[in-house]
Order: structure tokens, then sequence, then C-alpha cells
């Protein structure tokens, strides 16, 4: 029986992110010593990448980084199979470090992002594949957004509170106003509008709604001089679901979205909403 305590799995648990099985197995083979059962233990992790790569990655971050003069922000989505490793530091600072990444690049998409060199001679996917091998964990970075304009602001919200924020708000508005950029990005975490405005909602969508509309008006036997009404204000009430400028505003739901925006005299250019795993 090798020489080791619950404190050494305990600490070898949050030096690498393993499971304990996997670190009592790792102590027993480096008889005791923490320091070779963390090199096994990655030795390990590189040979069970692929193996890991069937596994469903649910859990995870949402990590932001806003400049200085808030006219530009990144926000990024890294997930992992267990909230063990998700609020684990070393995970944390791998997403951290690629949300950095990402502010110095400004990578055109996700293809882009992975092929980027993180460090010399390393790609971000193998950067990513490499935390894979030390954590023990299925690594996945498949989501981010970077904005850059007159004023960028960001809201991360913690769904449990020994969890990192697992839903991040991202928004772009023409002129600074911090307060308006903070509560309309808490409503979108709220309310997690599809598009900003009607324009941007597909007409294909919008023609599926209008058939269903009419279709469920005539199910309840609604009069057929009334349907063309009946059916514009279901299509309305859909807007004002999936639609941020058509929502009531969460702290004032007798004003739109819009409606504060245009009081406060700001316009609201775009937002990114990202929900770990959803």
């Amino acid at each position: 029986m090798a020489n080791y305590t619950a404190a050494d799995v305990k600490k070898l648990r949050e030096l690498t992110g393993a499971g304990m099985m996997d670190c009592k197995k790792a102590l027993d083979e480096a008889g005791g010593d923490v320091d070779k059962a963390v090199e096994l233990l990655r030795v390990k992790g590189q040979k069970g990448v692929a193996k890991r790569e069937g596994r469903n990655a649910e859990n995870g971050a949402v990590v932001s980084l806003i400049s200085e003069d808030k006219t530009s922000g990144v926000l990024l989505e890294l997930k992992c199979e267990t909230d063990f490793v998700a609020k684990g530091d070393k995970f944390q600072a791998v997403a951290n470090t690629l949300a950095a990444h990402v502010a110095a690049t400004s990578p055109a998409d996700l293809d882009a992002l992975l092929a980027s060199e993180i460090e010399a001679g390393k790609t971000v996917q193998a950067y990513v594949d490499e935390a894979n091998a030390n954590l023990g964990e299925k690594i996945v970075l498949d989501r981010f957004a970077q904005f850059s304009g007159a004023y960028v602001g960001v809201y991360l919200h913690r769904t449990m509170p020994d969890l990192p924020p697992q839903v991040g708000v991202l928004v772009e508005l023409d002129k600074e106003n911090g307060e308006v950029a903070k509560d309309v990005a808490q409503h979108i975490a709220a309310f997690a509008p599809k598009y900003l405005t009607r324009e941007e909602v597909p007409a294909d969508v919008v023609e599926n709604e209008r058939r269903v509309a009419e279709a469920t008006s005539r199910e309840e036997g609604k009069p057929e001089a009334a349907l063309p009404k009946i059916v514009e204000g279901r299509v309305n009430g859909f807007f004002k679901e999936v639609t941020l400028l058509d929502q009531p505003f969460a702290k004032d739901n007798k004003k739109s979205v819009k409606k504060v925006l245009d009081e406060a005299g700001v316009t609201l250019k775009r937002f990114a909403r990202i929900r770990v795993g959803a």
C-alpha cells in the first residue's frame, strides 16, 4: 500500500482536476509521490484525449474580457464534463487565457481561432487538447463573441453561487452609458431574445408563425372575418417574445426595451448571449 493521505489525494485533484479514483491509482503507482503522480496523470491524460471525444461536455464557464476604455470586449464559453472541473482554478485560467487571445488576435470565426497560434508552435486547438489531457475531461471551445464599437458592456450570471458564470451577455451601444448597458444585458440574460429587431427574424420563420397562428385560430372557431386581425395580433405577440427591442423591459414591463433605450438616447447595435451547454 502506497504511503499517502487523503490530503494528498485532495491536493492531486486540485492540481490536475482528475477524478478521485484516478488520483488514488496514480499515487499508488507513484509510491505516494504527488509530483510523480501529476506526471503520470498527464501522460495518461494525453492517451485518453481521443477516448473522451464521444463524451458530453455540458458543464463549463462563460468568461469575458473588456478593454480598459470599454470600446471592445470578448465573451467566450469553455465547456467541460463536470462542475468539479468547471469551478477549478486551472480550468478557469484556460478559459481566461483563450479570451485574452481572442481579444489580442480578433479571429474571424471559430475555425480561424482554433487554427491560430496561441504560443510558439502551438495552435489554440493544441492548447485545448493539452487542457483536455491535463484536466482529464473533454474540454470544448466552440463559441465566442467579440465586439468593438463606441461602448461595449458585459453581464455575467451565476446560476449557482459555487460555480463560475453560466450565462454571459455582451452588448454594444452607440455611446457610453454603463447603467443602460448593464440593465439591458441583465434583461437579455433573463429573457433570452433570439433577435435584436423584427427585421432580423428570417422571413420563413415569420411566415411559419403566421401559418400556425391562422391554423390555431381556425381550430378555435374564430370568425372568418376576424382572422386577419387575430393572426396579426398573435404574430405581434411572437415578435414580443423573440425580438429584444419588442420585449417588455424586465425592470418596467409597461415599457419595451426599445422605449427604454430611446429614453436614454442610446442605440443598441448588437448583442450576444451565451449559456453554457445551451
